[in-house]
């Protein structure tokens, strides 16, 4: 048997390979998806099948792109027309080599979810591995809040009994592995242990220590998630097949002149620099989202219909910025700033920039009662966890739905867990027209670390 995950950093996606004899499959398969073909090379195996758990909500499928690549067959949970592929029955056997899979429907998350139990049949009858979706993870539970709060209640208990009627009955010694780990929007508290049983599951999991139905449901409804906007793209591209790639793009090399004719089209300039670099000098109107920060990001604020310019730090960080891109289905980069931000103002073109400012001058403007509006842009439970007297929370995804809160006649305090998120706000807020624009360095780590007073 050969088993590899495959972990797609920022998204926090898994997928996984694995093969019997000279056969192989594919378990949900980012867009990127030459990895795979890659191992199927190495290891002399054709890939046979294309599993999927879900119609994902956060990241392009790659189905049909690895499909195209070596002709495999993709395969998908029942209830929705999907454009491609095929449909499995709860139940319904796959077998690879000595691997035999069984398809489990285990809906709660969306309706048509799949948990897919490997069993390898020279050792034994019995699963050895389950591969969950966004069902049950590490630590956590999949959400159930994407159809909305009237339908909430149904899909909490839904995904109670796939979890505990279907998926831990395989029993205790069955390893784990979701499709997502740490730090993805689908999950609200997945762990950052990348291992686990079913077992250790059901005894660490917090969610899985709520065994009546009517608990866990109440539990799963408490939850405050965000949406992000981009999840509708993602759930058209992945229910009708996003376009074909056949490669990574390739953006054009564009010099200073070159760059600010393409801005002239009315195109999105995203700056992935870090932000103190970003607040010294930027292009004007462009976005701050610093490299790591765009598979989370990007889809809060990137429209889908404008090509897309890239200012980086370094040429070498390109391929990870079309990676981030493509595998949220912005596939229209039209090209990155030869030199980077500094052969654009050595040509003397103009710039922009705003204000850093440190937790201390802050706090020396608020014992002073200057005039000034402090923006928390955390999430919920961040903000509920603890935070600055007199702040207004406005998390970074919504700041530009609600400019209206937002005073144009002061200083604007911007504050997050470490600066990279408030910088995000403060590309927006100058976008808009704001002037008078600070980014706390440090932000709530350092706010914390000089023992400054948290609210609650």
């Amino acid at each position: 048997m050969i088993f590899e995950r495959v972990k797609s950093e920022g998204l926090a996606h898994l997928s996984y390979f694995v093969g019997s004899g000279d056969e192989a499959l594919v378990i949900d398969p980012r867009r990127d998806c030459k990895v795979y073909a890659d191992i199927a090379r190495r290891e002399d195996m054709k890939i046979k099948y294309i599993l999927e758990t879900h119609r994902n909500e956060d990241y392009v499928i790659g189905s049909k792109e690895l499909e195209n690549i070596t002709g495999a067959e993709i395969y998908h949970g029942p209830g929705l027309d999907f454009k491609y592929g095929n449909t499995l029955k709860d139940g319904q056997e796959i077998i690879i080599g000595s691997l035999r899979i069984t398809a489990l429907h285990t809906p709660g998350h969306t309706d048509e979810s799949m948990s897919y139990a490997l069993a390898d049949l020279e050792a034994g009858d019995e699963a050895i591995m389950v591969f969950t979706g966004d069902a049950l993870f590490i630590g956590d539970v999949g959400r159930t809040d994407l159809y909305g709060p009237e339908e909430a209640p149904r899909m909490a208990s839904d995904l109670y009994n796939s979890i505990f009627n279907k998926i831990l009955p395989l029993g205790d010694q069955v390893i784990l592995h979701p499709a997502h780990g740490a730090g993805s929007v689908c999950g609200g508290a997945i762990s950052s242990r990348e291992y686990s049983t079913l077992g250790l599951e059901r005894l660490q999991n917090p969610a899985l220590q709520k065994t009546d139905r009517k608990e866990f449901v109440s539990y799963k409804l408490e939850e405050k998630l965000e949406v992000p906007p981009y999840f509708k793209k993602m759930e058209q591209y992945n229910l009708e097949g996003a376009p074909i790639l056949h490669d990574l793009p390739v953006p054009e090399l564009l010099s200073t002149k070159e760059f600010r004719g393409e801005i002239e089209k009315e195109t999105v300039v995203v700056d992935t620099r870090v932000p103190h670099s970003y607040g010294g000098a930027h292009i004007k109107n462009s976005y701050s989202i610093w490299m790591e920060g765009l598979p989370s990001f990007a889809g809060w604020v990137l429209p889908y219909d404008k090509p897309i310019l890239l200012v980086m730090e370094e040429k070498e960080q390109l391929e990870s910025a079309v990676r981030y891109l493509i595998r949220l289905g912005y596939d229209n980069i039209a090209g990155y700033l030869s030199g980077g931000i500094g052969a654009w103002y050595i040509d003397a073109l103009p710039v922009d920039g705003f204000n850093l400012i440190s937790v201390h001058d802050l706090k020396d403007k608020m014992e002073k009662d200057e005039k000034m509006f402090i923006l928390d842009v955390r999430d919920d439970s961040e903000w509920d966890e603890g935070h600055i007297q007199s702040a207004t929370h406005i998390f970074v995804g919504h700041v530009e739905e609600n400019l209206n809160r937002i005073p144009r006649d002061c200083r604007i305090i911007l504050y997050c867990g470490t600066g990279r998120r408030s910088n995000i706000a403060a590309s927006i807020l100058k976008k808009h027209g704001y002037e008078k624009i600070y980014n706390v360095l440090g932000s709530m780590a350092a706010w914390k670390s000089a023992g400054y007073e948290v609210v609650e």
